[in-house]
């Protein structure tokens, strides 16, 4: 019996596997397990296993880029590919050329997937979500300018906001050059200065729809310097684009009425403005007059004519006050007098003389005593009707 090396073993069983073509091209269900995908040569290697046992997988670059999704582990999966010998370790495994969800489809799972990296990532972040102008200067619509979107967004406009300008970028809606198409047509609106962008169509299938659910039309919508309105024309769920935008419209012809807002509205309210402000004109102009009229009053007070005409007035009042004063204290100082005089009239000598009496002087001295006299004394006696000189005898 001849002796064989491990490599001949090892390559025998390889090319033994290869020639049964029950084991080449066959479809394999299992449950994904410790999956690593090595980033620089693209390669993929995993588990296969279901309840009993487990097998190794490889998948090479060129096939793993060709999958919607990316493999995780616990995920049940159907994989497609042959048993293989890996001659340098002696280990069977499967050569993976194509992998499919087991269960739910590969865009659905995806699409998931994807909304849950833009999740982590903020795009859909409501902190994020800027409001839309009140009343826009200029409208972009990135859409199919020969699809019924872009008529419905006219229509509504024209009808109820004339006085904006719609701005129409030409978009590829559905399609594998969709996602770039509609990302130029954003980029353009922004650069052309819109206040607001829609981006949007009509309905469709989940297919048509796809390119509103690339990850390249949500970082194009979450990068736009101006609010964005999502308008894809589909009810029930919401598509990448509707997460990403700024505000979400169910169709395009709401997403115009989302907007711009009615002329008629606008009127009102500007009429109505038009009152208040009349109104706040008038109490203006009333508190101000009142306060003019204040301040006038208080001014012409404190004014230089007013000042002298007080000065005049009050001079006037104490000149009266100070005459009557006068006058007053005159009369009292008359009256004191007339008094006075009444009294000194009572006391005095002289009316004394008038009843008979007369004064005896002696030289200066007012006699009172006859023993003050000697005989041949001169003497001058004063009556009251004059007077007369006399000497003593006895």
């Amino acid at each position: 019996m001849p002796v064989l090396t491990v490599s001949q073993i090892n390559r025998y069983l390889s090319f033994k596997l290869k020639e049964d073509k029950n084991l080449q091209g066959i479809m394999v269900r299992g449950e994904i397990s410790n999956f690593v995908c090595h980033y620089r040569s693209g390669h993929c290697y995993f588990t296969l296993k279901d309840k009993d046992c487990a097998i190794k997988a490889v998948m090479f670059a060129q096939s793993a880029a060709r999958i919607k999704f990316v493999p995780e582990d616990g995920m049940s999966v159907i994989a497609s590919g042959s048993v293989v010998v890996y001659e340098r370790d002696g280990v069977y495994q499967i050569n993976i050329t194509d992998l499919q969800p087991d269960g739910a489809g590969t865009a659905s799972i995806a699409l998931e997937q994807l909304k849950t990296k833009l999740q982590k990532e903020g795009i859909f972040d409501t902190a994020h979500k800027r409001p839309v102008p009140a009343m826009p200067r200029r409208i972009g619509a990135v859409t199919s300018l020969s699809g019924a979107a872009i008529k419905d967004i006219i229509n509504v406009l024209s009808r109820r906001y004339p006085i904006g300008e719609l701005y129409c970028v030409n978009a590829l809606v559905q399609g594998e050059s969709a996602p770039d198409s509609i990302c130029r047509g954003i980029l353009r609106a922004e650069q052309a200065g819109c206040d607001v962008v829609i981006v949007g169509r009509g309905g469709g299938s989940s297919e048509d729809l796809s390119a509103f659910n690339s990850e390249k039309v949500a970082y194009a919508v979450y990068n736009c310097r101006v609010p964005v309105i999502s308008a894809v024309g589909h009810e029930k769920d919401y598509s990448i684009a509707d997460l990403a935008a700024d505000l979400r419209a169910p169709t395009p012809s709401a997403a115009a009425e989302l907007v711009a807002p009615s002329i008629d509205n606008i009127s009102e309210q500007i009429g109505i403005m038009e009152r208040r402000i009349g109104i706040a004109a008038s109490r203006t102009i009333d508190s101000a007059s009142e306060r003019f009229a204040s301040l006038e009053s208080r001014l012409a007070k404190q004014s230089p004519e007013n000042r002298l005409r007080l000065s005049d007035e009050r001079l006037s009042g104490l000149e009266k006050r100070l005459g009557s004063g006068f006058e007053s204290y005159m009369r009292r100082r008359e009256s004191a007098l007339d008094e006075k005089l009444g009294q000194l009239e009572m006391l005095s000598p002289v009316k004394v003389l008038s009843r008979g009496y007369s004064l005896v002087y002696h030289g200066q001295d007012l006699i009172n005593d006859a023993d003050k006299l000697r005989d041949g004394d001169r003497i001058k006696i004063r009556f009251g009707n004059g007077e007369l000189y006399a000497q003593i005898i006895k």
